[in-house]
């Protein structure tokens, strides 16, 4: 991993570390944070949407509606990234969007957001429920899977620091 400080105040780069612990440190049972995807649409107009995502193996995975704008923007672009606010640390990870058509991924995947409180459930090639978001469109609902390229981190606690990372 390449590591560039970016911080303009004297503070060490953060450890890339410091961004996993809070990214693994929600337990199964807690609904997941709010993760915003960044899309770019066809006219190459940015989409911001918030999302359910989970960070699992090292990747983050979300679910999107085959009808709606950021799966259509994904389909035709998968460049992304998304966001959130983490414990002192404020992250922004870059990279590609793609579908998980594996059922035993589709199986696992689903579990996770079962014992989070979504009755999600694998189901043909895709994630299916008898609720989810309003924006999310009617089921079922594609599995994606994003795999980190470079991230951004920028401390909102002490030790401060900014720092970008590359995978």
């Amino acid at each position: 991993m390449e590591e560039k400080n970016l911080d303009i105040y004297g503070d060490p780069p953060i450890p890339w570390s410091r961004a996993l612990e809070q990214l693994e440190a929600a337990p199964v049972t807690q609904s997941p944070r709010t993760t915003w995807l960044s899309t770019v649409r066809p006219d190459g107009r940015p989409h911001l949407a918030g999302i359910g995502a989970l960070w699992v193996d090292g990747k983050f995975y979300f679910t999107s509606g085959p009808g709606t704008r950021k799966s259509r923007n994904l389909a035709a672009n998968p460049n992304c990234a998304l966001s959130m606010a983490l414990p002192g640390l404020d992250l922004v990870v870059e990279g590609r969007a793609t579908k998980v058509a594996d059922q035993p991924t589709l199986e696992r995947l689903a579990e996770r957001y079962a014992a989070q409180g979504w009755p999600a459930r694998a189901s043909e090639g895709a994630i299916t429920a008898e609720f989810s978001a309003p924006s999310a469109g009617p089921p079922p609902w594609h599995l994606y899977v994003v795999t980190p390229i470079r991230a951004f981190g920028v401390a909102t606690a002490k030790p401060y620091g900014a720092t970008r990372w590359r995978f």
